[in-house]
Parts: C-alpha cells; sequence; structure tokens
C-alpha cells in the first residue's frame, strides 16, 4: 500500500481541465460580440472621417477659386485630393451634391 501512494503523480483531473475549459469558452462568447461592435464602430468613424476630408476639400476649393467644385475628379484635378483619397471616397459611395459631400 505504500508503494502506491509513493507513485502517485499530482496532476489536473478530467473535472478540473473541462471546468477551466468551460471558463474559457465563457470568456471567448463574452469578448467576440464585442470585437465585432468595435470593429463596426471603428468603420463608422472612419467613413465619417473620409466624407468630413471631402467636404473640408470642397470648402478649401470654393474659397481659393469661388466656384463650387462639381465632382471629386474635379478635386483630384486641382490637386485638392490625392487619387489615393479620391479612390476611397469612390469606393465608400461619396458624392458631390451641390457643392456638399454625401454618402449615397
Amino acid at each position: 500500500m505504500e508503494m502506491l501512494n509513493k507513485t502517485r503523480r499530482r496532476a489536473f483531473t478530467l473535472l478540473e481541465m473541462a471546468i477551466v475549459l468551460f471558463i474559457i469558452s465563457l470568456l471567448v462568447l463574452i469578448v467576440l460580440p464585442n470585437l465585432s461592435t468595435q470593429r463596426e464602430h471603428a468603420t463608422k468613424i472612419h467613413e465619417n472621417a473620409m466624407t468630413n476630408v471631402v467636404q473640408t476639400q470642397l470648402d478649401l476649393y470654393e474659397n481659393d477659386t469661388g466656384q463650387r467644385a462639381q465632382s471629386i475628379d474635379q478635386l483630384v484635378e486641382n490637386q485638392y485630393l490625392t487619387a489615393a483619397q479620391a479612390q476611397k471616397a469612390t469606393s465608400e459611395h461619396i458624392k458631390v451634391v451641390n457643392g456638399r459631400a454625401e454618402r449615397k
């Protein structure tokens, strides 16, 4: 009997491992929805920022020339927006309507 007690190793039981996995699963279920919410929030902020950039450049164009720009391409031609900014604005469906930047 003494021999059995000496060779017994200390280790986690199956029940302890199951409890740990359950706790980790609960934490993952709590964290994942928050990550997707944060991603959506960041996307909205980025979209609004891009609209504000285009609107700012439209205002600058109007202040400099006394005329309203009719398109994003006109801002690119006059170097108020870069080609990359124009491409991003187009991909985000930002249009110039009556001198204002609007998302369609």
